[in-house]
């Protein structure tokens, strides 16, 4: 019965690591014999920070970004420019350009893209709150969105959204490529594509 309950345990670590993005079973098999193999170096403090961010982690209820603090550490910061927000799909965009280190700003998560084939339109994004977001001292909105195509027409859309609101729309000029996703790019190919933001 112990050996049966002891599998039955390996086999959920298993399945649950191979949800992971870029994990497939063979990987997730391997991680979960690694972890075993190392449980007082690897499993155990791993076990302990995942209890730790699972009880600790939230959601900025201003920007949708993560953290142990609401609001969350950057949009506490008062260096910060408070006059610009960039517009990111996910919190991995975020961190790629606070990675890059080229804008001081406020941010803004969307938690996605408009896809009305996947049904996700504006109501299941936070552009609501962005819109009420875009008000004095904020005078730029610049969309930090991936180059494709459902990219695009979710900048198309927040543009429309903030018009006549008093703030100026930007996007990202060249540097990112059509089809390029934002945590992939480089930090040079970042800050070229900041620098060179035009408005809308």
């Amino acid at each position: 019965m112990a050996k049966q309950s002891a599998g039955t345990e390996i086999e959920r670590l298993i399945s649950l690591l191979a949800r992971l993005p870029g994990l497939g079973h063979r990987s997730a098999r391997k991680a979960a014999l690694t972890l075993i193999k190392r449980r007082s170096d690897l499993l155990e403090p791993l076990a302990a920070a995942l209890n730790e961010a699972a009880a600790k982690i939230i959601t900025c209820g201003t920007c949708g970004n993560i953290d142990t603090v609401n609001p969350c550490t950057i949009c506490s910061d008062p260096r910060r420019d408070q006059t610009l927000i960039v517009v990111v799909e996910e919190i991995a965009d975020l961190w790629a350009l606070e990675r890059a280190g080229v804008v001081t700003s406020l941010y803004h998560v969307l938690g996605g893209h408009l896809s009305p084939l996947d049904g996700i339109g504006p109501e299941q994004l936070s552009i609501g709150d962005l819109v009420e977001r875009a008000a004095p001292p904020v005078t730029e909105v610049l969309l930090a969105l991936n180059a494709t195509v459902e990219g695009q027409s979710t900048a198309h859309y927040l543009t429309e959204q903030l018009q006549g609101h008093g703030v100026r729309v930007t996007r990202l000029a060249h540097g990112v490529p059509i089809g390029g996703e934002l945590d992939y790019l480089d930090e040079g190919t970042l800050a070229a594509a900041i620098k060179s933001r035009r408005t809308l």
